[in-house]
Order: structure tokens, then sequence, then C-alpha cells
């Protein structure tokens, strides 16, 4: 069984995250420049077996697509050309960059910290790879 990665998209960076080959936990594992993601990705995946590629699916409070949607969507449609032997699938990312904030306050990370933009979107695809793994629809495909 190979490890699911974690897409969390950004126009200027993007947070990857990994699970641990037994699918149990998930931990952040890169900020890379949006530019360099692709080429960073085909590098990872030569190194690492990963069967599944999470991308986090940004979406407005009515659940209409917002505005980034549109660097998502051809990113989306790339990563299955180039990879069409993994699994790419689309998860809700409402409210993780909230969500990573609220971890970095209550782990104790300094003020300084809190305000670095690259640890925060690793953060964030770490809680949407952690979502995505305890759905109950990744429990019934197994």
């Amino acid at each position: 069984m190979g490890r699911i990665l974690a897409i969390d998209y950004g126009t200027k960076r993007t947070g990857v995250a990994v699970s641990d080959p037994l699918r149990i936990i998930a931990g952040g594992l890169e900020t890379v420049p949006t530019k360099e993601l692709e080429r960073w990705l085909a590098q990872y995946f030569a190194a690492n077996d990963v069967t599944t590629i999470v991308v986090g699916k940004p979406a407005q409070m009515n659940g209409m697509p917002s505005e980034t949607w549109r660097y998502i969507e051809p990113l989306v449609a790339r990563l299955r050309r180039a990879w069409p032997d993994k699994e790419v699938v689309l998860w809700d990312e409402r409210f993780t960059s909230v969500l990573a904030h609220r971890t970095m306050l209550e782990s104790g990370i300094g003020r300084m910290a809190r305000r670095d933009k690259a640890l925060v979107d690793k953060i964030s695809a770490t809680i949407i790879l952690q979502s995505y793994m305890e759905s109950a629809d990744l429990r019934r495909r197994e």
C-alpha cells in the first residue's frame, strides 16, 4: 500500500503533506514554490511509493468553487496526465488555514513563527490529508 500525498495549492507556495506507509499518520513534508511543484513531485514520486494524491479543493461557504479553483482544475488535469498510475482526489479544504493558525497557537509556537506562511501551508496540507484519511469514504475503499 503506497503513501498518500496531500497538496494545499497556493499561487506562490504549495504545502505538501504525506502519510506514513501504513496510512495512519499525516505529516507535513515541505512547502514548495508553486512554479516548481510538478518538478518537485516528479522527484518525490521517483524516490517514494505514493498511490494517491489528495488536492485541496477550495470552496466558498456556500459550496461554490472559490477564486483559486481556476488554478486547481488545470493542476489536477496535469497531475492525472503525468501520473496516470496515481489516484488524484479533490478534498474540501475550507477552514484549513484557520485550523492551521489555531493549531500553531495551541502548540505554543511563537508569534514570529506563526507569521511564517510556508509553515501555515505545510500545516494546512497536513490537515487536508488527516481529514481525508479519517473519512469514512477512505475506509470503505480499503
